[in-house]
């Protein structure tokens, strides 16, 4: 059995820890407001995008351009995004369950031969990855890109992986992330990135504000200009979507820690008045049997 002064040690440990995790708790939903409203910020971005593409769709003019040109498939990168810091409980697992279904899929749908670059974002999710490697699988990482990564190299990243699709090095570019709904809600979501399908550009249902315009340019050569700049909003609003998802996970992390170390308080508080009490009593049965033997 625990000594009184053993029991107090621990209970001292287990409010230290609580103040920890309380502060990180902090910490992490102060960050995950900030990615948040950054998110928001984008949104305007994209949906200005869409728009335009969903005017240049509804004209009577035939579009073509390299980043909408499907091909056979023979070679797929997969972007995979997770965390670069722990501390988030189940988030970077969730992510490479993700993955490895999407493998599956893959091998399903185009046969076991099938080649797989994997881009990882994020130092936890690329030492999970990088087992993986081996016979039709290669996984990178990105040189100078992370999961806080700022706007100029996430642009950066994604003309890279462009040109990559458009040289030929990959015929598909798919990302797997988590989606960011709430402080307690975060959902997987795969999608094909390149090459770029009609329902992306038409999501949201933006061509039901179409007008009338006149193009000048040709609207062909308009929508082959703005087509990466779609791409792109699309990658800036996923980076911040993990990075919303990343803080969003490490605040139910800590606040379920919290709950676990006042749990364990209260529990070896209990504990130690019970021990307090039955030490108390000892002495006085002492004291008292010293008196009646007088």
């Amino acid at each position: 059995m625990a000594t009184l002064r053993e029991l107090k040690g621990r209970i001292g440990s287990v409010k230290s820890s609580e103040k920890i995790t309380g502060a990180m708790k902090m910490i992490s939903s102060a960050k995950m407001h900030k990615a948040e409203q950054a998110l928001k910020k984008l949104l305007p971005f994209r949906s200005q995008i869409q728009t335009i593409i969903g005017n240049l769709l509804s004209a009577d003019a035939e579009f073509s351009s390299p980043l909408i040109e499907s091909r056979e498939v023979k070679r797929i990168g997969v972007m995979v995004f997770g965390s670069d810091d722990g501390l988030c409980g189940a988030y970077n697992i969730n992510v490479y369950k993700g993955l490895i279904a999407r493998i599956g899929h893959y091998r399903d749908t185009y046969g076991q031969d099938i080649e797989l670059t994997i881009y990882t974002i994020g130092d936890k999710m690329f030492k999970a990855v990088r087992k993986l490697a081996g016979k039709h699988i290669s996984v990178v990482k990105p040189d100078g890109v992370n999961s806080k990564s700022d706007a100029s190299e996430v642009k950066k990243l994604t003309f890279d992986l462009q040109q990559r699709f458009l040289d030929g090095e990959i015929d598909r570019l798919d990302i797997v992330y988590m989606s960011f709904k709430s402080v307690s809600r975060q959902a997987l979501r795969s999608e094909q990135l390149l090459p770029v399908v009609q329902e992306t550009l038409t999501d949201n249902a933006v061509t039901e504000t179409c007008r009338p315009y006149i193009f000048e340019p040709d609207a062909n050569t308009i929508f082959s200009s703005v087509l990466p700049l779609f791409v792109l909003s699309v990658m800036q609003e996923v980076f911040t979507e993990n990075m919303a998802s990343e803080q969003a996970a490490r605040v139910m992390a800590m606040q379920s820690a919290n709950d676990n170390a006042k749990k364990l308080l209260d529990q070896l508080q209990l504990e130690y008045n019970k021990l307090r009490q039955q030490a108390i009593t000892s002495e006085l049965l002492d004291i008292l049997g010293g008196q009646v033997k007088k």
